[in-house]
């Protein structure tokens, strides 16, 4: 029996009153008051232990009636529970499927967005960032460089307080390793695909700019709040919709949660270590899907 059968079949047993405005409400409370009696099962197996005989047989009787309940929910809101079902399956694999899978060991998923596009604007497979930090004007600001040459901007805290901000560009970097997509570092490897007038003034100009910069900014409230993300292996389900919501109308949407999750993690590694270092050196593999961190120059 699949779920669209069980929905139909468990429709028909449906006693629930024909009242308007209980429709609803009572699946909805019968569905909590069966939450409460499976606490109450597990209650007893607590206190119980082995004594409790019938504790499996309890615990299935529960999960069966919440099932009912959630069914005929569903039906009231003239939705299929084979889809429901379906669509979590999704949004679970989309969130937690590379946790599982014996190929992204630390691999890439191979997201390539320039492939057709010539050489000068393509984002390198492979390069290294040297990172310095200089005091100037009573002011600590962030240098990066490639190869002795220097990319971006003096970059500060911007801030009241110095909390490591200057060193945000890593983000980006860890984006480009990760996801294969950074408008930002494609900027400053002067990368951008301007063959393509739509590509360049969608994918590479402006707004997309404003919205990798806000992703980064929003991370960064959040990781000041979780110890910069030490120690943390897995992000706030919403934290990771909010950003997906945000680049859903580029082509970095075909990332998973887990694709970003996998990239934030990385990406303050190797931040915390630069921050505690005062630089060095950020070696992106985007074909390894790596960002790492060397202390000094290479």
């Amino acid at each position: 029996m699949n779920f669209s059968e069980y929905q139909t079949q468990a429709l028909n047993t449906d006693q629930i009153p024909a009242v308007e405005g209980s429709e609803l409400i009572i699946p909805l409370l019968g569905l909590v008051g069966e939450v409460g009696s499976l606490m109450t099962e597990y209650k007893k197996h607590l206190r119980d232990g082995d004594a409790h005989k019938l504790f499996e047989e309890g615990i299935s009787e529960e999960l069966g009636d919440m099932l009912w309940y959630i069914s005929n929910i569903a039906s009231k809101f003239n939705l299929n529970l084979q889809e429901i079902a379906e669509d979590n399956l999704t949004k679970c694999n989309d969130r937690w499927g590379w946790r599982n899978s014996p190929e992204t060991d630390n691999k890439n998923t191979s997201y390539i967005f320039d492939n057709d596009f010539p050489e000068h604007e393509s984002l390198p497979r492979q390069f290294e960032v040297e990172i310095t930090e200089i005091s100037r004007d009573n002011s600590v600001k962030m240098k990066a460089f490639i190869n002795k040459e220097q990319i971006g901007n003096d970059l500060t805290d911007n801030s009241y307080k110095s909390d490591g901000y200057r060193f945000h560009d890593i983000f980006h970097f860890s984006y480009a390793a990760v996801l294969g997509w950074s408008v930002v570092t494609r900027s400053m490897l002067k990368r951008k695909r301007k063959s393509n007038h739509l590509i360049d003034e969608v994918e590479d100009g402006g707004r997309a700019v404003a919205i990798e910069e806000g992703i980064a900014a929003l991370v960064f409230s959040y990781a000041k709040d979780h110890g910069f993300l030490e120690g943390v292996s897995t992000l706030d389900y919403q934290l990771l919709k909010t950003i997906k919501n945000m680049t859903s109308h580029l082509e970095v949407s075909c990332c998973s949660l887990g694709d970003w999750e996998r990239a934030i993690l990385m990406g303050y590694d190797v931040w915390r270590q630069v921050e505690k270092n005062r630089g060095g050196t950020v070696v992106i593999d985007i074909d390894a899907g790596l960002i790492t961190y060397q202390i000094g120059v290479i």
